[in-house]
């Protein structure tokens, strides 16, 4: 029996319909985004956490397990005020397979990476194992000073990583022992670990540290002596190895340093040109004895008068009649720079905006600033370009090359240029 032509019609239309949905629903299903089909949870959210103890209350040489989380838990609560609302969420103690538990893990780390890569430059956490962000949020954080303090952070910290790549790529591999942590001066009410570079600010660095662990209300009231002889600082080798490990992957890191030429002769007029009872006995006898043809017997007794010239052979002999000492050693063996991942490198020539800078990021009081006072001889001017230059025209020009070979590792990871044209 031969089918009508309409009905022939009717079964075409049909089929043509339904090919047609079929079409639409898989260009559908195409352009859909996967992650879409999924339920998702709102970023900045995280189950089954517990509540972070107060910094206080960490047992010396201790850890927490939330502190050692504490990089990534910063991350989602600063995200977690874009959450969208009124979204069902699953219980906290819902059961959850392990497949949906992969499936959401994987999708909170997409969105979270997602979410950090659209934050402006400048608002972004540096992944420096430190619990501190980056920029302190409030009124006029982003304004250009603050960038620029922040670009230069991020370009010191670049040429210091790149110097240790190129000429101590094995230091990286090295364990952290106490020996390399014994500079290291730990303040644990804002979590910060300072490394003491002598010369270099490091007396009001020490200052600030006392009144940020509220040991003093100002930085004028500490002295000298109890700045450098005291013992209200912690040094983080006093800790055992959990506590050293502990405080450095969670602390704000940070050091601070001068060029090194500067450097010395400040050292150089600090200890040798005002009476001391430590430096000229112990350091100035045994110059005078090895270099100094001639000494008087006064000269001798005393250790006083000694020379530059004859403190840069002192410095330059590998057969030094003394040992070295912490006012003229490289900074690259005071703080390992290339084993520890400092957070922060300020330089004593920009003094004032950085160390003001690092204090805001700490949300240190805001009546703390850094002390501008000289704190031994304030009547005698400080050690500037000028005045270095001045002391190191009593040099040879080997010596000099000698000297900035010394510290040439210091000139390189702290991005310094040649204080003199004829060196190389």
């Amino acid at each position: 029996m031969t089918p009508r032509p309409g009905t022939m019609r009717l079964a075409c239309m049909f089929s043509s319909i339904l090919l047609f949905g079929a079409a639409g629903l898989l260009l559908f299903i195409s352009l859909q985004d996967p992650t879409e089909l999924a339920p998702q949870q709102a970023p900045g959210i995280k189950f089954n956490i517990r509540p972070r103890q107060p910094h206080h209350d960490v047992p010396p040489g201790g850890s927490q397990d939330g502190d050692l989380k504490a990089p990534t838990e910063r991350i989602t609560r600063d995200l977690s005020s874009g959450a969208p609302r009124g979204r069902n969420l699953p219980a906290p103690d819902q059961p959850q397979s392990p497949l949906q538990r992969g499936t959401r893990l994987r999708l909170r780390q997409r969105r979270r990476r997602l979410l950090i890569k659209k934050m402006p430059a400048a608002a972004t956490i540096p992944a420096n194992s430190s619990d501190v962000p980056f920029i302190r949020r409030g009124p006029g954080t982003l304004d250009g000073r603050w960038v620029s303090l922040h670009r230069s952070q991020q370009e010191r910290k670049r040429v210091m990583q790149e110097a240790c790549a190129k000429y101590r790529a094995s230091s990286s591999r090295r364990a952290v022992t106490p020996r390399h942590v014994s500079r290291i001066f730990v303040e644990d009410r804002h979590r910060v670990l300072y490394c003491e570079v002598p010369k270099a600010g490091c007396s009001n660095w020490k200052r600030v540290l006392m009144v940020l662990a509220g040991l003093a209300s100002s930085t004028a009231d500490i002295q000298h002596n109890t700045v450098h002889y005291g013992s209200a600082l912690k040094r983080l080798d006093t800790f055992d190895r959990q506590g050293i490990l502990h405080r450095l992957s969670t602390y704000t890191k940070m050091l601070f340093v001068r060029e090194p030429f500067e450097r010395l002769v400040s050292a150089f007029r600090d200890k040798f040109e005002h009476p001391n009872s430590y430096y000229h006995p112990v350091f100035g006898k045994a110059i005078l004895a090895r270099y100094r043809a001639n000494a008087s017997r006064e000269a001798l007794r005393t250790g006083s008068g000694v020379r530059f010239p004859e403190f840069v052979q002192y410095l330059l002999d590998v057969h030094r009649p003394v040992g070295m000492d912490i006012h003229w050693d490289h900074v690259s063996r005071l703080c390992s720079p290339c084993l520890i991942d400092y957070d922060f490198v300020g330089k004593f020539e920009s003094m004032e905006d950085d160390a003001n800078f690092f204090l805001s990021l700490i949300r240190a009081p805001r009546n703390l600033t850094f002390p501008r006072f000289k704190d031994r001889h304030s009547q005698e001017a400080r050690t500037t370009a000028r005045i270095a230059h001045q002391y190191f025209a009593q040099l040879s020009a080997l010596q000099r090359q000698r000297t900035y070979d010394f510290y040439y590792m210091d000139y390189l990871m702290f991005n310094y240029s040649k204080p003199f044209a004829d060196l190389y």
